[in-house]
């Protein structure tokens, strides 16, 4: 890898794993404002909106400037949701100040890594990325589950800051501000170790920066990346596996809860078990899938439906440990060729930046989709295991369909060869 790469995965990794560990945090704070349940998916609804809305100004925005100092400035911006919080802002506003931060911030890492990393090297690259992100979402939760957990809220620190608060009329009073501060100096190293990550030096022509210019612009990348071959499967592939992710982590959080009897920390700890699968498969994918194979790891979207199924029908908690690191496991295997391709493919009919800001749109409109279906089934009370079980079965279903088409393709590109 090339000189301080590993720098770049540590500093991503503080940053979205503190991301992650605010969601819980602000999830509690719901709880203690007393809101209805489907106001936790909104959290992460808001978050992801900057990434679908902002799509076409977020490619050239990475593209325009070194990638590394955008990523240190979206550092600031996540810094500033934590001040609404304290400032008494809304959780869900204060998430969404933080994706908006994080929205930014995705194009120019992802970019970096292209520019960073040869082609060859892309897939075990993303190896380490994807290990990364998903570790940081996972541990990020199990964090926030410790940051929430009842024996710091009741320590003597957390109830003498909240007694400071309440004294002085501060507009959040709670036991967690000593969780946003933990929160705060998780951000402020991610910062730190974001001033070694190194310029690339690559630069690209100036573009248009009419509004209505780059719309135009990013339908049209939008349309040419889709309509790639390799490039349309890979990105329907991701796009299908991070709304399926982003929707199961608030619906194993309730599994836990509801199924196995557990409090919202211990849920949040048991993620760590997915986390480990996620590592292991990242890994094991990134060492022995070549890009050139990229597509032999489609099958594991189907195993991964089939898991779901099998998690929610479980209502103890040893037979449910080896089935979830097994579904961390296979969502590791899936996500990273498939990322790597998609990665290549875009670099290869695009810029780097603009890439990866149309799978950012098109992956996290998906999530968008898929919680406010969620929430909406969770608003009329459907039942836990018919909802999760019929969400597996969509899993697999959309993934063998990709599976028909992609190997339709590759049969008509054979034919077309032999003309």
């Amino acid at each position: 890898m090339p000189p301080r790469f590993h720098l770049l995965i540590a500093a991503q990794f503080t940053s979205a794993l503190a991301d992650n560990a605010l969601l819980i945090v602000t999830m509690a704070l719901l709880a203690e404002q007393g809101q209805p349940a489907w106001w936790a998916p909104l959290l992460k609804f808001a978050f992801t909106l900057s990434y679908v809305l902002l799509a076409p100004w977020l490619g050239p925005l990475a593209d325009a400037m070194p990638k590394a100092r955008l990523m240190a400035w979206m550092n600031g911006v996540k810094l500033l949701g934590i001040g609404g919080l304290l400032l008494g802002l809304h959780p869900v506003a204060a998430y969404a100040v933080a994706g908006l931060g994080a929205a930014a911030y995705a194009p120019a890492k992802y970019g970096l890594v292209t520019e960073l990393v040869p082609g060859p090297r892309l897939v075990a690259a993303n190896g380490w990325i994807e290990v990364s992100i998903v570790g940081a979402a996972l541990l990020g939760t199990v964090l926030g589950g410790a940051l929430v957990a009842e024996p710091l809220r009741a320590s003597a620190l957390a109830q003498w800051a909240h007694a400071l608060a309440q004294a002085g009329d501060w507009p959040l009073a709670s036991p967690l501000l000593i969780s946003l501060g933990g929160l705060l100096l998780t951000y402020a190293l991610a910062a730190l170790l974001q001033l070694g990550v190194p310029d690339s030096g690559v630069r690209y022509p100036r573009a248009p920066l009419h509004p209505l210019a780059l719309v135009r612009d990013f339908h049209a990348a939008n349309r040419r990346l889709w309509r790639d071959s390799a490039g349309g499967l890979s990105l329907a592939v991701t796009t299908l596996f991070w709304g399926v992710g982003a929707t199961l982590q608030f619906a194993v959080l309730r599994w836990a809860v509801e199924r196995l009897g557990l409090r919202l920390d211990q849920a949040a700890y048991l993620q760590a078990v997915v986390a480990l699968g996620v590592v292991a498969g990242a890994a094991l994918a990134g060492r022995c899938v070549p890009l050139n194979q990229a597509m032999r790891v489609l099958p594991a979207g189907v195993a991964l439906g089939a898991l779901i199924v099998l998690i929610a029908l479980q209502d103890t908690l040893l037979p449910s440990l080896p089935l979830l690191a097994l579904a961390g496991a296979v969502g590791g295997i899936l996500v990273v060729p498939m990322n790597a391709l998609l990665q290549h493919r875009g670099h290869a009919l695009l810029t780097a930046g603009r890439s990866i800001a149309v799978q950012g749109f098109n992956e996290n409109l998906s999530i968008l989709v898929m919680l406010a279906g969620y929430a909406a089934l969770i608003a009329i009370e459907m039942p836990l295991v018919p909802l999760m079980s019929g969400f597996g079965l969509a899993v697999s279903a959309a993934m063998g369909w990709l599976i028909w088409r992609g190997r339709r393709a590759e049969v008509h590109a054979a034919r077309s060869s032999l003309l």
